[in-house]
């Protein structure tokens, strides 16, 4: 038991731990040299296990030689060392590459980190700018509904009252020939040259230009020529009332017929005082039948159904 003992107390000396220098001694060497060549043959699964067989059953098999103090060589000191040597340089090794391992694991942990924060910053982001772009979707689309309701409120206001919806502004539009012809530059319309004919005669004449602008529902470009031409018949005749030619429409004039006739037009200047002569061929209005007033308020109804966008839609 005490040569055991010194023998692993030797190879523990030489740098081996306890239990590969009591592993190297069980496996039946019975000197240092024999223990020293058994681990060189074996270095590596020495540190495998530690010894299975009991301390005194190996005792019992193991014929201790009889040394002078355990000589150790030279050589087996040097082979020893650089069994120390090449353990010391493995566990470096094994040391550096599993702290390689765990930083690489480290910059992969911190990028996946990082790359989630970006991306749920990302989402927080435009979750905000949509949120807020339907926030002033929503105000702006109240705002405007707001603004045409107090419009049509404040136009129903001024019609019950009998009053004109608004003030006609001047109209120009460029012919394309030489009929209707315009002579001289078009004037807005002065409300106070004549009182406003009664709400009946002006109620014919808005819902002949609400038949017009139904009839042209798709095409609302054709309703606004149309609209247009009637107020340059109208305030041509009410700025130049003795003009025998402006008083006077050829009905079968293609331009006419294309603008104003094959709608509701001729109903609405019969409603301002045309009448049909020579057999339905023209349209005429007589001098002595010239009412500025019913002339203003065809111009009024007329400049409100050009300027309203929801004119004649909003009735039924």
């Amino acid at each position: 038991m005490e040569v055991y003992k010194r023998l692993v107390g030797e190879l523990e000396e030489m740098g081996f731990s306890k239990a590969i220098a009591t592993k190297a001694i069980c496996s039946g060497n019975s000197s240092i040299e024999d223990a020293i060549n058994w681990l060189v043959e074996h270095e590596n699964d020495t540190a495998d296990s530690e010894p299975q067989t009991p301390m005194a059953e190996v005792l019992v098999n193991v014929n201790i030689e009889e040394s002078d103090g355990f000589h150790i060589s030279e050589d087996i000191k040097l082979r020893a060392k650089e069994l120390r040597n090449q353990a010391w340089k493995r566990k470096a090794e094994l040391e550096r590459k599993l702290e390689r391992q765990r930083e690489k694991e480290r910059i992969r942990a911190g990028k996946e980190l990082l790359e989630a924060k970006r991306m749920a910053e990302e989402s927080e982001r435009k979750r905000f700018l949509s949120q807020n772009k339907a926030e002033k979707d929503e105000e702006r689309r109240a705002r405007e509904n707001i603004r045409q309701k107090l419009q049509q409120d404040k136009l129903e206001r001024r019609e019950m009252l009998g009053l004109p919806r608004e003030a006609p502004v001047p109209v120009k539009v460029k012919p394309e020939t030489a009929e209707p012809q315009i002579t001289k530059k078009l004037e807005p319309v002065d409300p106070g040259l004549s009182p406003v004919k009664p709400a009946a005669v002006r109620d014919n004449m808005r819902e002949c230009l609400r038949s017009i602008k139904r009839q042209n529902k798709d095409d609302n470009a054709k309703a606004m020529r149309a609209f247009k031409t009637l107020l340059i018949y109208v305030t041509n005749i009410f700025n130049n009332p003795d003009n025998d030619k402006l008083r006077k429409i050829r009905i079968s004039n293609p331009l006419f017929q294309e603008r104003v006739g094959k709608f509701e037009g001729i109903e609405f200047l019969e409603l301002c005082g045309f009448e049909r002569v020579d057999g339905g061929k023209f349209l005429l209005l007589p001098r002595e039948n010239v009412d500025i007033g019913v002339l203003k308020s065809a111009a009024i109804e007329l400049h409100n159904a050009s300027t309203n966008p929801f004119f004649g839609l909003l009735s039924g």
